[in-house]
């Protein structure tokens, strides 16, 4: 297991739209099409991605970030927009060159995603998307079932804070370990590392702006949804079926709604198959990216 200071020295920060943003670029040991790019969820970061990203980039080079707010990255006392995360995926996309991706998403990264294609059937995103992996996210809110601390979190007004009511490491490792399976529980060391990453640079103090998200993948469900649902691009659906939050009937929507879609499904697993199962996830993400 990569820690937290080995994740980091594996990277680089970059500049994009006014925020230090980390970034990890893995080259491909044998280049064999389009580069991942790879969008994480709430309340995580590219972290969640260290068990698979050897097999990614065995053929394929692979473009992670800690979206702003999230991990590594800068996490200013804002409002927080995914429009405003997406601008930041195009601005990276533009610093290094890449005008085409495979674009492979999860949790909150789906609806980051879904702007991104939204751009892309408007004809205003800089990048081709070629193929696309989606895992576990709340594709349709109707379906969500949010978590204690996700609606005690939005309850919340919109605002930093004070160190003293802060999401404490318990709290926040209680809340994350049970979106895992039951078979596959997070890790000691897992929590640990999450907990490292949510409260570096005060991150535990910002989660009642970060959550608003939701609010917002409420207000574009059509423009977001759609466009995952429409978009030309092959896509792999890829699902842990014990998902307290984003079901399984979330999956099951998805492929009747994109019939050509392949939907790969995880049984037993939870909210973070590419933890919990990284071998099986790996292989399902990528028979789509080859196929």
């Amino acid at each position: 297991m990569r820690s937290v200071e080995e994740w980091e020295s594996q990277g680089a920060y970059h500049e994009l739209l006014g925020h230090r943003i980390f970034v990890l670029d893995q080259p491909a040991v044998r280049e064999r099409g389009a580069p991942l790019l790879v969008l994480h969820g709430f309340p995580s970061c590219s972290f969640d991605w260290r068990h698979v990203l050897d097999a990614f980039a065995a053929e394929q080079r692979v473009v992670l970030l800690d979206v702003l707010g999230y991990g590594l990255s800068a996490k200013p006392d804002q409002a927080y927009s995914l429009f405003e995360q997406a601008d930041i995926v195009e601005a990276l996309a533009r610093e290094l060159h890449i005008d085409e991706v495979v674009l492979v998403t999860h949790d909150m990264g789906d609806s980051v995603g879904g702007e991104l294609l939204a751009r892309s059937l408007d004809t205003t995103l800089p990048f081709a998307v070629s193929r696309r992996v989606l895992a576990n996210g709340s594709v349709y809110m109707d379906l969500a079932q949010l978590s204690g601390g996700q609606q005690f979190l939005l309850g919340l007004p919109d605002e930093c804070l004070p160190e003293p009511d802060a999401p404490t490491g318990e709290l926040f490792k209680a809340g994350l370990g049970a979106t895992f399976g039951a078979g596959t529980p997070a890790s000691a060391e897992e929590l640990d590392a999450q907990w490292e990453l949510c409260v570096r640079n005060g991150g535990n103090r910002l989660m009642p702006r970060l959550i608003r998200y939701i609010e917002e993948r409420h207000r574009h469900e059509p423009r977001w949804t759609g466009a995952i649902e429409s978009h030309p691009a092959p896509l792999t659906i890829v699902w842990g079926d014990a998902d307290p939050i984003a079901v399984w009937p979330m999956a099951e929507r998805l492929h009747q709604r994109r019939p050509d879609s392949t939907l790969v499904r995880l049984e037993a697993i939870g909210h973070y198959p590419m933890i919990e199962t990284p071998n099986e996830f790996a292989l399902g993400a990528l028979a789509g990216v080859s196929s």
